[in-house]
């Protein structure tokens, strides 16, 4: 999961428009992410695993990883990249990295489970990249996730503009989930204290910088509105009628 500001009002830019001034930003959990948090909490509840989250970031999104221990996540793992953000292919490369020591330290992974976007950047990516680099199959935008364990294998189902769609993979897997899968829990005042006694487990990866560059960031043009008065009484219904032929309303 990634640690992102959180949504509401419009982000104040740097000066050099290079990047979001955060010193007066709070940061929280992405949506996308805490439905993976609370779908993968769910799965391991039913078929007796565990549940770690790994985040990519600076060491602040300890907080986001207690959160989501908080909510029933067994462990939390930060890969501590500093405070420079980095763009996905270098993100990806960090989470595999630090995915294979964690399995070379005898942790199993039957499902890696990534937000299907990040809501600050929205690549789409760092999942994919991931899985690619791990070999494993991959399946985004998902909104329904069923294990079988007899066969080790995940159906997957994702909305699409036809009606749905059905994915089959063996597992071990990776998918990228979208929000509206579940309904995240509120964290209990267990949990939180539960979480707020957990060790998180750091790496430090070698990062290597990534081949996208950020030029500049801008505010879009802010839509106004217009009032435009059609007519008065009788006068108008021709301009009235003309407007619904226009919104193919009538």
């Amino acid at each position: 999961m990634k640690r992102v500001r959180a949504s509401g009002g419009t982000p104040q830019l740097s000066a050099d428009g290079g990047g979001v001034d955060t010193r007066n930003l709070a940061f929280t959990v992405g949506p996308h992410e805490e439905c993976a948090v609370e779908e993968a909490i769910r799965i391991a509840g039913d078929a007796g695993g565990r549940v770690t989250v790994l985040t990519a970031g600076p060491p602040e999104a300890d907080e986001q990883l207690r959160y989501a221990i908080s909510m029933g996540a067994d462990h939390g793992v930060l890969v501590d990249t500093g405070d420079t953000e980095l763009d996905p292919q270098a993100t990806a490369a960090a989470l595999a990295d630090a995915i294979r020591t964690l399995e070379a330290d005898g942790a199993t992974f039957d499902l890696i489970m990534f937000g299907n976007e990040s809501p600050d950047a929205g690549h789409y990516q760092v999942g994919i990249r991931v899985a690619c680099a791990l070999s494993r199959a991959m399946v985004g935008g998902v909104k329904g996730i069923d294990i079988d364990q007899a066969d080790g294998r995940a159906r997957f189902r994702r909305e699409v503009p036809a009606g749905v769609e059905v994915y089959e993979a063996a597992l071990p897997a990776a998918v990228g989930v979208k929000e509206g899968l579940n309904l995240p829990r509120y964290p209990s005042m267990r949990g939180r204290l539960r979480a707020r006694k957990a060790e998180v487990r750091g790496i430090q990866p070698e990062v290597a910088p990534g081949t996208l560059r950020r030029i500049r960031l801008r505010h879009p043009e802010e839509a106004g509105t217009q009032t435009v008065v059609l007519g008065h009484g009788a006068d108008a219904a021709p301009a009235v009628v003309d407007l619904l032929e226009e919104l193919e309303v009538v």
